[in-house]
């Protein structure tokens, strides 16, 4: 029975009845396992839904932003797309460890099924043994989510099955062991739970073909420039294209993941996790071929290197293991284009927020296309502009020195004439030139296998003095050059990778003279007047 209560409220002079309520029913919880993403790792979250008496009610707790405050709506609608009403009853769902935030959609799913246990329409101790990922439709259908592939990676961990979309089940299927129940919606997903009716494990993703990118037969002349893109490819070294415009420079670097190496395994799959998290991995087909990314260059500082407000991987990570191509390079803000200094160097990019801090992959080839000045015709006298050579001068300082400093071959590209293009096209072309590139990176991985690096352009360190260290000619022009150049330390490393990859196509031992001489000609030199 209920008991009443009458405490005296003597501020504002009168007695205030209240009603105090003897324990009611006992409580019932059910849980279900999900994740929470984190950068490319994937955190356990155990979904509690309590249903106990008192007033109808629906509440989300634990750290959710809008849009997993949003799944009641969804949850409830795709239940009464079933038949099923809510309980007239108080529903909490509990999303646990409470203080780490919680983002996206992918909760509806383990929601809708904790409240389902916990009303008795399924068992819930038959979905303790699968993790549960997957976003409600109104109508029950179960939509894709990002993310699916690092669900399916950490529920193999834990030597569970994932429940996902039926769309992502291929994708799901990359992760080894691990159970895939992909379901189209919610109604045969409680059919298969319960073995009314089974649903069909999801055919494994497939490997896509690369795509048909422009060949090299393509670039008429410009043999200075082929010969440093052949020698970034072989290598894995930044690359930067002077030139005036029409020269070709945008088609060359389209040109690059051509005469690249295909992506091996585990590099396949550090990219499609990436993939998997920013929602472009379409149909769980995973590509061999390097990603070749080339933002606008009005992209701003989130966008390139990873963040907004959900904090998903910029351009920088989604270009890992693959080529990042910023054309018009001092068009792109300063600020911007300096915040990938320490990707350049470390190989990833943290992005701290007030509500996140996570680590992003990026370990990129950065190639990097410019006219020598604003009009772009510096060295021309019939185009070139009356505010030469100033006019370089300042154009091209709106690119940092140390940003410059990371980039290892810089080469001039000539304009073409019309007599050039009218010339038949080059007998070699992509296919003989990924063929010296691969016979170089062979070299390479057999070279430093022990040393924890893929190229030449990783080499840092006892692996740079043990692998990368010249003849005594060869030696004594670099101590020359570097003294005239005036290199920095950073300069003086990547020359000597760059000298050990041309020694590599070579098919030399050792590096000699001939090999320093080339790569220091690659380095950057004083605008034309």
């Amino acid at each position: 029975m209920p008991v009443l209560t009458t405490p005296l409220n003597r501020r504002q002079g009168r007695t205030r009845l209240f009603l105090r309520q003897q324990k009611g029913p006992s409580q019932v919880v059910a849980t279900v396992r999900t994740v929470a993403y984190l950068g490319l790792e994937a955190r356990a979250v155990e979904v509690q839904c309590q249903v106990a008496g008192g007033l109808p009610r629906f509440n989300v707790v634990g750290l959710a932003d809008k849009a997993v405050g949003e799944s009641r709506e969804r949850v409830q609608a795709a239940l009464a797309s079933m038949g099923l009403a809510l309980p007239p009853k108080r529903i909490t769902v509990n999303l646990s460890p409470a203080d780490l935030p919680k983002e996206g959609s992918h909760y509806d799913l383990p929601i809708a099924l904790a409240l389902l246990a916990a009303m008795g329409v399924t068992d819930a101790e038959q979905l303790d043994d699968y993790v549960v990922v997957g976003e409600l439709a109104l109508d029950g259908r179960i939509a894709p989510s990002p993310g699916v592939l690092l669900a399916a990676l950490h529920a193999n961990t834990l030597e569970k099955g994932l429940v996902c979309p039926s769309a992502q089940g291929p994708e799901a299927r990359w992760a080894s062991g691990a159970a895939v129940v992909a379901a189209p919606d919610l109604r045969a997903l409680l059919a298969h739970l319960k073995g009314d009716r089974l649903l069909a494990p999801p055919p494994p993703g497939e490997v896509a073909a690369p795509a048909a990118g422009p060949d090299l037969a393509r670039v008429k002349g410009q043999e200075v420039a082929k010969r440093a893109l052949e020698i970034a490819a072989a290598g894995g070294h930044n690359l930067l294209l002077i030139g005036p415009p029409g020269a070709g420079k945008s088609l060359m670097a389209s040109c690059l993941p051509a005469i690249l190496p295909d992506l091996t395994p585990q590099e396949a799959l550090e990219v499609s996790m990436i993939q998997s998290v920013a929602g472009l991995l379409e149909g769980g087909r995973i590509s061999r071929a390097r990603p070749f990314r080339a933002p606008h260059h009005s992209a701003s500082m989130a966008a390139l290197t990873g963040g907004g407000l959900k904090v998903k991987p910029g351009e920088v990570s989604l270009a890992h293991r693959g080529v990042l191509f910023l054309d018009e390079l001092p068009e792109f803000q300063r600020a911007v284009l300096d915040s990938l200094r320490q990707p350049l160097e470390t190989g990833k990019v943290d992005v701290a927020r007030a509500n996140a801090h996570v680590s992003y992959p990026a370990n990129v080839q950065l190639v990097a296309a410019m006219n020598p000045c604003r009009c772009g015709h510096l060295g021309d006298p019939a185009l070139a502009c009356s505010r030469a050579p100033k006019c370089a001068a300042d154009y091209q300082g709106r690119v940092s020195g140390p940003l410059l400093d990371r980039i290892d071959l810089h080469v001039e590209v000539d304009p073409v004439s019309a007599a050039d293009l009218a010339l038949p096209p080059p007998a070699e072309g992509s296919a003989e030139v990924a063929a010296r590139v691969a016979r170089a990176r062979r070299v390479q991985a057999g070279r430093v296998e022990d040393a924890g690096v893929a190229c030449n352009a990783d080499l840092d360190g006892d692996a740079l003095h043990r692998f990368a260290t010249p003849d005594a000619a060869g030696g004594k022009l670099l101590m020359q050059a570097a003294e005239a150049m005036r290199l920095s330390a950073r300069g003086y490393t990547r020359m000597l990778r760059v000298a050990r990859t041309i020694a590599d196509l070579a098919g030399a031992a050792e590096i000699g003279r001939i090999h320093v001489a080339e790569a220091l000609s690659y380095r950057r030199v004083a605008p034309r007047g």
